[in-house]
């Protein structure tokens, strides 16, 4: 069904779906980006760089700090140093634990 629906209007939908994403992280900003990685192997960084690469591919060059502050709703220092917790021992190895999982099924 989507698919179906004409470019203007899918691009439009997605645009609003990756806005409404970026406004309920800006929402739960105790959601660390760690965190992220752990549970679905993307954080706010990753959002940064996608945005970077989709620039380019519309010929439009945006460097990497100006698509975190974008992402982050302020310079990325700023969020770091106001909502970013040091992690965990425990996060650390689920992290681990988790990019060991994604190449032994990228191999």
């Amino acid at each position: 069904m989507i698919n179906s629906l004409p470019d203007d209007t899918r691009q439009a939908m997605e645009a609003d779906a990756f806005r409404q994403l970026l406004a309920h992280l800006d929402a739960n900003k105790d959601v660390q980006n760690i965190d992220l990685m752990i549970l679905a192997d993307f954080c706010r960084n990753c959002l940064s760089k996608w945005l970077v690469a989709a620039g380019e591919r519309q010929g439009v060059s945006i460097d990497y700090d100006t698509a975190r502050e974008y992402v982050y709703g302020m310079p990325y220092s700023q969020w770091k140093s106001l909502y970013q917790a040091d992690a965990t021992p425990e996060q650390l190895n689920a992290l681990d634990a988790r990019q060991q999982q994604r190449n032994r099924t990228d191999s």
